[in-house]
């Protein structure tokens, strides 16, 4: 688990280390941060909203089919895959940014538990003598070595002298500037300490304001699927709720559970992100997103001429669907009209004929016959 950290922390780490070199102060460093890589996100955050903007135009036809094919399940998801690919809209767009936000956490968390070697770029070497004087085993230590390190120094600064490099001043100074209003990032807050001093309490309002800057976040995204798609939020209801509320629930235990550096990146980045899907909310207007819609169909259209020989994602997702459906229904039957029909179907026309044909049998010998004979 710690090579993940370590691969997706490097990029960030050299990010983080030249903005702290700027500031030279680690909270303002982590507001930064969180800006620069919302803005890289931001052709992401883009294309998603852009699609869900697009999705609400299928509405009315989407709905048509439900009528049309409210007892027929598996031909309502079938019509419904055709209708997104001839618009050319992908429906799993927007996990990609729950993914990218999951890639961005890691990276923060290697960032926010090695500052010594993202921000102050020491080598391992010397880290690890580091620990051996703080008596720390690297093998059992995990991501918590440098943050301890820091921690040991604060209070026996002159035990690393030997070090060399002005390795103990470096880190000293550092674990000063590693702080906001005085509380350490690098600790982790708690409902619990040892004892309820200025710092005790700013760590441990961190995880509350990170679920607080989520919730704002969360309200205001149901508020406007609320208006723009009265439908979807009626029928995803209960999943809208658990949305709403476990969202930020999520926000501060995660919070409470790692250093509050974690935290005070997680504050930021909801607060930017409701910033982000604000201002694009009033950019895809209804006349917009209709001019936008009609490009876009065109575009899928020519790209599908140009290239008969690509397939897109949902026909992919069509022709898997149906691989699926022929190895489940085994040699499936097609009814008169020339549908498939399922195996329960097929197994009651079975039935069904097997009933004649011995009441024509029992009509032609002259003999009694009772369908409660069958059953």
């Amino acid at each position: 688990m710690t090579g993940i950290y370590d691969l997706i922390g490097i990029p960030f780490g050299y990010l983080m280390r030249l903005i702290y070199a700027i500031f030279k102060n680690y909270a303002v460093s982590i507001i930064v941060f969180t800006i620069i890589t919302r803005l890289l996100m931001f052709p992401v955050s883009y294309s998603t909203q852009k699609n869900s903007a697009r999705m609400t135009l299928l509405n009315p036809k989407l709905e048509k089919l439900k009528k049309s094919f409210a007892s027929n399940p598996q031909r309502l998801q079938e019509e419904q895959q055709k209708l997104y690919q001839e618009e050319g809209i992908n429906p799993m767009a927007s996990c990609l940014p729950t993914f990218i936000q999951m890639f961005l956490l890691f990276g923060v968390l290697d960032v926010v538990y090695k500052p010594l070697t993202h921000i102050l770029d020491m080598s391992r070497s010397i880290i690890n003598a580091a620990m051996g004087i703080a008596g720390l085993d690297p093998s059992k230590t995990g991501l918590r070595g440098e943050l301890k390190i820091m921690e040991d120094i604060a209070v026996h600064k002159s035990s690393y002298s030997s070090l060399g490099e002005n390795f103990a001043d470096k880190v000293y100074d550092f674990n000063e500037k590693f702080t906001i209003f005085g509380a350490n990032l690098g600790k982790t807050p708690s409902l619990h300490p040892e004892t309820w001093n200025k710092e005790a309490v700013i760590l441990a309002a961190i995880p509350f304001l990170a679920g607080l800057a989520q919730l704002l976040y969360s309200v205001y995204t149901q508020m406007h699927q609320k208006k723009v798609n009265p439908a979807m939020q009626q029928a995803g209801g209960g999943c809208m709720n658990v949305m709403l509320y476990g969202m930020p629930l999520f926000s501060i235990w995660m919070a409470f559970t790692f250093p509050a550096g974690l935290g005070f990146y997680w504050i930021w980045s909801s607060l930017i992100s409701f910033i982000v899907t604000f201002a694009l909310n009033q950019y895809f207007t209804p006349e917009r997103i209709k001019v936008i819609n009609e490009k876009e169909k065109e575009k899928a259209r020519i790209y599908a001429e140009k290239h008969p020989e690509k397939k897109t994602f949902m026909q992919k997702m069509l022709e898997q669907q149906a691989e699926m459906e022929k190895q489940q229904n085994g040699g499936s039957s097609k009814s008169a009209n020339g549908n498939k029909v399922s195996r329960s179907e097929q197994n009651k026309q079975n039935r069904d004929k097997l009933k004649e044909a011995r009441k024509r049998m029992a009509e032609k010998y002259g003999d009694e016959y009772d369908d409660n004979d069958e059953e």
